[in-house]
């Protein structure tokens, strides 16, 4: 305990040995408990046959019970989800012909996006600020990082202008709107937070300036834009992953509730012959 302990370096990845051989340790556990059944674990019995040569012979669990109530809690979650969200849903074969709209074309681009947004943001997570401001692979990474959140952003003030004109609140969508909105107010303090992350002169800037701003709102007690360490913890682990479920709650929340009519159309009934949209 008082010599420092050795530390493993390869690459970027830097681990002391004594926690190296813990988590080594986990994941023999790990799969030990994949591989290992558990005590008293029983094969399945299987129903002697009977003298009618149409019964055939069934496996029963060994820990089934007659008294045991049909379905259970795990059934009734199941149930849940396929009357709120069934397969059909989720994943649709045809589409109301104002689907098409380039509104809705507008929400897709988002979301790749912030597919390249993620991916690039794992590589300079990973490489750090020397990298991406020496190399020329740290350079490229850095502009495929900032103009994807700039595509992000442009198509996103683009759909959600196309929903807010539309009024994509109706006929009960209000839920699906107000988390979009949300994706949108979190975006922006994401993208703020990921320019005090730049470790540049305009990033010093924007913290400089942003610094008297965040105090006198309150917040300053629990945000520092001077502290680099913090602003990036926040960027990187925090943000991008509530903006990511939000945008996944969205999308099912399109799914289990449709997309809104445009003002005027009337609703479709008619069920159109297959391959053609409605």
């Amino acid at each position: 305990m008082d010599q420092p302990a050795p530390y493993v370096h390869w690459g970027f990845i830097l681990i002391s040995l004594p926690n190296l051989v813990l988590i080594g340790v986990m994941l023999v556990l790990f799969a030990l408990a994949l591989v290992v059944p558990l005590p008293g674990h029983r094969k399945a019995r299987v129903v002697e046959h009977s003298a009618d040569p149409a019964v055939q012979p069934v496996a029963v669990p060994a820990t089934a019970t007659p008294d045991d109530p049909a379905g259970g809690w795990t059934n009734a979650v199941r149930r849940t989800i396929d009357r709120r969200l069934p397969l059909l849903e989720l994943l649709p074969t045809r589409q109301p012909y104002y689907v098409g709209s380039w509104v809705y074309v507008f929400g897709v681009v988002t979301i790749a996006a912030l597919v390249w947004v993620v991916l690039s943001g794992l590589v300079l997570a990973f490489e750090g600020p020397q990298w991406w401001h020496v190399s020329p692979q740290g350079h490229f990474v850095n502009s495929l990082h900032f103009w994807s959140v700039q595509m992000f952003f442009i198509f996103m003030v683009l759909h959600l202008w196309g929903q807010y004109w539309g009024a994509g609140w109706r006929d009960g969508r209000a839920q699906t709107w107000m988390i979009g909105v949300v994706i949108f107010a979190v975006s922006i303090v994401t993208a703020f937070t990921g320019y005090l992350a730049q470790q540049n002169f305009d990033s010093q800037w924007i913290a400089v300036n942003a610094k008297d701003a965040i105090n006198a709102s309150g917040s300053g007690v629990f945000f520092n834009p001077l502290n680099f360490g913090q602003m990036l913890g926040i960027h990187v682990m925090l943000l991008p992953i509530l903006v990511t479920i939000l945008v996944v709650v969205h999308v099912v929340q399109v799914r289990m509730r449709g997309v809104v009519r445009p003002l005027g159309a009337p609703p479709v009934t008619a069920d159109p012959a297959p391959g053609v949209a409605q």
